[in-house]
């Protein structure tokens, strides 16, 4: 009777240990259900907040460009972004003025790489302290992402009728294929040999990449993409008439900018520098807890309409 007593509550024991068990793995299998459903909802309301947050962004540069063709650092659009939470999902995001930067789109005009362009890059990368090694990667990977014309000057006896084939006369004068994909941001540049995050990150900073050739904003560039922008502009000019700008005396159109640099020596043509811009970055998230969802996006300016919404690019 002992011995059947012992059996019974060892089988006892096994019992509630294999129910114990069970349990615990319906548990933890509802708790990663639950979780998944949480994350699937803060999906769909990140999703919709960030989309809100782009509406609004949208909305605020139309608004500034029927107000004021002047695009400067204090104007709504520049303000930090905020929306009201919706689901217990809070958006925040920056608007970020792209023509502030020097654009390497800028390097390659019609097939030709632009001289101008090329010295005002080797300049910036000087100021900000880009070793000229990399300098030269950086300009070869972008020069080599655009079909280029060939250098040599089109003789008559290389002109003639196009057959299609490499040996046709016509064939010396087409455009030669580019080398890499097209940079749509700086991202593609962290494969560089001596590129770091940390370098990547203070490039980011003055340097970008558009469709288009664009200006620099003289209101919100740096002191940096000025003295770059400017040939025979120093570093010290150019924070000086920086900092008068951000205290108030906005450059109101170009030749504003011109008659302040007091450098009657150079020549109006080659001072690539507006007052407005048509480029702007979003960087948004939605925020709930400590989870996040994250947008950038890359925004066009249209007269009289919404800007474009060129490239979106979310991320955990």
């Amino acid at each position: 009777m002992a011995r059947q007593d012992g059996m019974a509550v060892i089988s006892a024991l096994l019992i509630a240990a294999v129910v114990a068990v069970i349990a615990a793995a319906m548990i933890e299998r509802q708790g990663v259900f639950t979780r998944q459903v949480e994350n699937r909802q803060l999906a769909v309301q990140g999703q919709w907040a960030l989309e809100s947050g782009l509406q609004l962004s949208r909305q605020l540069l139309a608004e500034q460009r029927r107000r004021d063709p002047l695009v400067r650092a204090g104007q709504p659009w520049a303000q930090l972004l905020s929306g009201v939470p919706a689901g217990g999902v809070r958006f925040a995001g920056q608007l970020e003025d792209e023509q502030g930067k020097f654009n390497l789109r800028n390097l390659v005009i019609d097939g030709q790489v632009d001289a101008h362009a090329l010295a005002t890059f080797q300049r910036l990368c000087g100021l900000i302290g880009v070793q000229p090694r990399l300098a030269e990667a950086i300009t070869a990977r972008v020069i080599g992402s655009y079909p280029q014309q060939p250098p040599a000057p089109v003789t008559p006896e290389r002109q003639g009728f196009d057959s299609g084939r490499l040996t046709s006369p016509a064939s010396a004068t087409a455009a030669l294929p580019p080398r890499y994909p097209m940079l749509r941001d700086l991202a593609p540049l962290a494969g560089l040999q001596g590129m770091d995050a940390e370098r990547l990150q203070q490039l980011q900073r003055f340097v970008t990449v558009l469709p288009a050739a664009t200006w620099v904003n003289g209101n919100t560039a740096s002191a940096e993409v000025l003295a770059a922008q400017v040939p025979g502009l120093s570093l010290q000019q150019a924070s000086a008439l920086v900092a008068e700008r951000d205290s108030g005396r906005w450059f109101v159109n170009r030749g504003d900018f011109i008659n302040r640099l007091r450098m009657p020596q150079v020549a109006a043509g080659n001072v690539r520098v507006g007052i407005g811009s048509d480029w702007f970055r979003l960087h948004g998230e939605a925020r709930q807890g400590p989870r996040v969802l994250r947008l950038q996006a890359l925004l066009r300016q249209r007269e009289g309409q919404l800007p474009d919404v060129i490239w979106t690019r979310g991320g955990a």
